[in-house]
């Protein structure tokens, strides 16, 4: 997705081409991500949003983690074609948005994130509060919250003074492929890296070591197995998204940001590492099932049904293979 360094010297000359291997494995990367992230989560969202019943705090979140990831999904085709021809002919505007949404992106997500630590907090170790503070309506300002604070942030990405693709005449994005043209304003850049990597990466952490320090010192004894065994899979899963997918792309935009203005083209781990904060909205599936019991049986029915057809396909071979042996042994005996 972008390129570690860019001189704005050298912004008259059009970029050079992709190269091939990670044009066509970024073309197969996305339409995995596009395919199975738009089942997943529409998924997701109709149960949470439409289907259940007795909605929580938990439910809240997970509505907004669906909705997040559509709204990066959905653009997936815009890059892909992009990716496959170098060219982008949608437009200044929309090239902005794509640009904005990268960084909008992960900086929501790990709030989101945060947010269901905490609440995986007030679960397991103030048992006592917890409906007085993983209520619907409080989860819903807080999600507002995180909301507005994060559009406001990336915002003003949709109005920068210095843009790469003017002298382009915009029929190349390189601000959404090459998200370093931010680098003229590092102090923002690291407020925000502060601000919407670290400070959430600290709540999580911090909401971890308090629930496994109760859980090792036997705080926990009134909670129901079930909860403790439903909470830890959902840490363990955070946890590790956050590790696969968000850490390693944060990591390689703070050296693009401190690195020099040298062109050094395109860099694998740069590429790797992008590809990997996608793939969360896949990894999504994952807390999604482990929270909801509703999405377990939706997934769970469509493999059922998904079995089913395959057996009726087989009886019906059997079927179609038995009568035309049995037409096969009456015309031996006939003859």
């Amino acid at each position: 997705m972008f390129r570690m360094t860019r001189n704005f010297s050298n912004m008259a000359e059009r970029p050079e081409e992709n190269p091939a291997e990670y044009r066509i494995a970024g073309l197969v990367f996305y339409c995995f991500v596009f395919t199975i992230g738009i089942v997943v989560n529409v998924t997701a969202l109709w149960v949470f949003a439409l289907t259940t019943k007795r909605r929580n705090s938990v439910t809240v979140y997970m509505i907004n983690v669906a909705v997040v990831d559509l709204t990066f999904i959905l653009l997936l085709p815009f890059r892909m074609v992009y990716q496959h021809t170098d060219h982008w002919p949608f437009g200044d505007v929309f090239c902005r948005i794509n640009a904005a949404l990268t960084i909008f992106y992960p900086c929501m997500a790990l709030w989101l994130f945060a947010m269901i630590s905490a609440d995986r907090y007030m679960a397991i170790v103030q048992p006592k509060h917890s409906k007085e503070l993983r209520n619907v309506p409080k989860a819903v300002l807080a999600s507002v919250g995180v909301w507005i604070m994060t559009l406001g942030s990336t915002f003003p990405l949709l109005f920068f003074d210095e843009d790469p693709d003017y002298v382009s005449n915009f029929t190349t994005c390189i601000k959404m492929q090459d998200i370093m043209f931010m680098r003229h304003n590092n102090v923002v850049n690291f407020v925000r890296l502060i601000f919407f990597f670290l400070v959430p990466i600290f709540i999580m952490i911090g909401c971890y070591i308090v629930i496994v320090d109760n859980l090792i010192h036997g705080r926990t004894s009134k909670l129901k197995p079930k909860v403790k065994e439903k909470s830890i899979r959902i840490i363990l899963t955070l946890i590790t998204q956050v590790l696969v997918c968000f850490v390693p792309f944060h990591i390689f935009l703070v050296l693009g940001l401190i690195g020099n203005d040298k062109d050094d083209g395109y860099n694998t781990g740069a590429i790797v590492t992008t590809f990997l904060m996608n793939l969360s909205t896949v990894l999504d599936i994952i807390l999604y099932y482990i929270v909801s019991k509703q999405f377990q049986d939706r997934v769970i029915s469509v493999i059922l049904y998904r079995n089913y057809l395959r057996s009726v396909r087989r009886k019906s071979r059997h079927t179609h293979t038995g009568s035309v042996r049995s037409m096969s042994n009456l015309t031996s005996v006939m003859i």
